[in-house]
C-alpha cells in the first residue's frame, strides 16, 4: 500500500487492521474531525505493514499491537517507535465446542493455538494459569511450544494465525481464542471461554504507537484525549465486544 508522508499540522494518518479497534479509531476520528482535526483512517490487512509505514513517517500512528508485540518488532527489525499511550485490552479465552470444563479436556486431546511468537507465549500462558500444562520458570509471554516442561494430558498443538482459531475450534477439544474475532465471525458465543487472561494481562492492551520523539506531540495526544474521554468510543467498543465486560478492559482507566 503506498502512502504519502504525513505532513499536514493539523493532520493525522492513523493506521489500523480490521475489526473491533478500527470501529473504536473511526468513532474517534469522527469527533476528531468536528473538532477540526483531518483524521484518515488507513486499514491494513496484515501486522507488519503498519510498523514499517510509522517508522518511515509515512503515517502517524497505528493502533493494533500491545507492548510485547511492539518491543518484539523493535528488537528483530530495529524500529524507532514508542508508545504514546494504552488503549484497550481484550481478554484471551480458552474456548471450547466439545467440552464444558477444561478439567474434561481429555488425554490425548488437540488445542489450537496462535502461531506467532509472542500470541503463542500468551495463550500458553494462559493454558498454564488454566493447569493444562507448566512452562519453564519465567518464560513469559516468549514462551514456545518447546518451553513446555510438563503436559499430563499429553495435548498435541494445532498451530494457526490468531485470527483463524476461531474457525478451528470446532476441530480441537481447547482452542485460545479472541473474543473480537468471535464476534466478527458469529462462529459461536463469544462469552462461553472457559477461562479468561484477565486485566492482570495488562501488558497486553493495545497501545498508540508513534515514531521515537512523537510520544508528546500535541496534536496526537489531542485525539488520544478525544478516544480516552468518548462514551461513543466506549459504546462501539462494548458493542464489538458483545457487550460483555469480561471480554475486555478499558486500559487507560486502570493506570
Amino acid at each position: 500500500m503506498a502512502v504519502m508522508p504525513a505532513q499536514s499540522a493539523e493532520k493525522l494518518r492513523i493506521g489500523v487492521v480490521p475489526g473491533a479497534y478500527a470501529d473504536s479509531i473511526n468513532a474517534a476520528a469522527k469527533e476528531a474531525r468536528a473538532q477540526g482535526i483531518e483524521v484518515e483512517v488507513i486499514e491494513f490487512t496484515d501486522w507488519t505493514t503498519p510498523n514499517v509505514a510509522v517508522n518511515n513517517g509515512d503515517i502517524d500512528i497505528n493502533y493494533f499491537q500491545h507492548q510485547p508485540f511492539l518491543n518484539n518488532a523493535i528488537a528483530k527489525q530495529g524500529f524507532k517507535l514508542r508508545s504514546a499511550d494504552t488503549g484497550i485490552l481484550a481478554n484471551v479465552g480458552l474456548y471450547s465446542l466439545k467440552h464444558n470444563d477444561v478439567n474434561a479436556v481429555p488425554l490425548n486431546g488437540k488445542v489450537g493455538i496462535a502461531n506467532d511468537p509472542v500470541n503463542q507465549g500468551r495463550g500458553l500462558l494462559l493454558l498454564q494459569k488454566a493447569g493444562l500444562i507448566k512452562l519453564k520458570p519465567d518464560v513469559g509471554y516468549l514462551g514456545t511450544l518447546d518451553d513446555i516442561v510438563e503436559n499430563p494430558r499429553n495435548l498435541s498443538f494445532v498451530e494457526v494465525e490468531g485470527p483463524q482459531l476461531v474457525r478451528i475450534t470446532g476441530d480441537v477439544d481447547i482452542a485460545q481464542g479472541y473474543p473480537h474475532f468471535i464476534v466478527a465471525a458469529q462462529a459461536f458465543d463469544p462469552s462461553s471461554g472457559l477461562a479468561y487472561s484477565g486485566i492482570e494481562d495488562a501488558q497486553f492492551a493495545i497501545q498508540f504507537v508513534v515514531k521515537e520523539g512523537r510520544e508528546q506531540d500535541p496534536l496526537i495526544r489531542q485525539f488520544i484525549g478525544i478516544y480516552q474521554q468518548s462514551p461513543e468510543v466506549k459504546a462501539v467498543t462494548r458493542q464489538s465486544f458483545n457487550n460483555d465486560d469480561r471480554l475486555y478492559t478499558l486500559a487507560w482507566t486502570r493506570k
